[in-house]
């Protein structure tokens, strides 16, 4: 478990990889696995070759006056987050369903096969394609997302930031309810609810969209996400 030297192009590219589906080390919000790592890192690094990486860096940069206030143990091992596996280890396959695996499609694997076993194959694939309209098509994965979005400073235009987010549209996406929370100094955060069709919605892609408004947003967070 590990992403190895922070400051070499290996280790980068493992920290890539792993924002590639998360916007934080550990969890979904800012914590002393983001700072340990971030301290690690040690510069944003370059946005073309590693734009999660570079990403998440800007974002926690931000909260760099709020490190000590972080929940998490400041005295982590850093070897404790990351990836499971190493780079120089496969990624073991998805297991099939159980029920799928039992199926053998293809009988016999010697190759002349004789009557018998090409019946046999027939009749299991037969019963395969039986059960797969049996099964009939699965209902589609959605999660429910809070997500926070962080204006410039106090004489951001929220109005505007709402309805901009808002005016981002995906299909399989549903915008739910709102609130403004208070963050110090005059400057409110929106913190906005949110149904996603798992299999259509890609986050990352949703708040790469909502920062493309740089006239408003400084930066996203996925702060809550559950599955329905």
């Amino acid at each position: 478990m590990g992403f190895g030297d922070l400051t070499s192009a290996t280790g980068l590219a493992r920290l890539n990889d792993f924002l590639l589906t998360e916007s934080f080390i550990s969890g979904y919000t800012p914590s002393q696995a983001d700072v340990i790592v971030f301290k690690a890192v040690g510069s944003n690094p370059d946005a073309k070759t590693y734009p999660n990486a570079a990403r998440w860096y800007s974002n926690i940069a931000s909260y760099e006056s709020e490190f000590s206030d972080l929940a998490g143990d400041e005295s982590a091992d850093i070897t404790s987050f990351g990836p499971e596996l190493s780079a120089e280890e496969p990624a073991p396959a998805k297991e099939e369903e159980e029920e799928e695996e039992d199926v053998d499609l293809f009988g016999s694997d010697d190759e002349e096969e004789d009557a018998e076993a090409e019946k046999l194959k027939q009749q299991r694939l037969a019963e395969y394609a039986a059960k797969k309209a049996a099964k009939g098509p699965k209902p589609a994965a959605k999660s429910l997302v809070t997500l926070e979005v962080k204006p410039w400073d106090d004489e951001t235009d929220l109005d505007e930031l709402i309805e901009n987010v808002k005016a981002v549209e995906m299909d399989g996406l549903v915008w739910g309810a709102h609130q403004w929370i208070a963050v110090g100094y005059g400057i409110k955060k929106l913190q906005i609810n949110l149904v996603v069709e798992d299999e259509k919605v890609s986050l990352e892609d949703l708040q790469a969209a909502i920062e493309e408004d740089e006239d408003h947003v400084q930066s996203t967070d996925i702060a809550a996400m559950q599955k329905l």
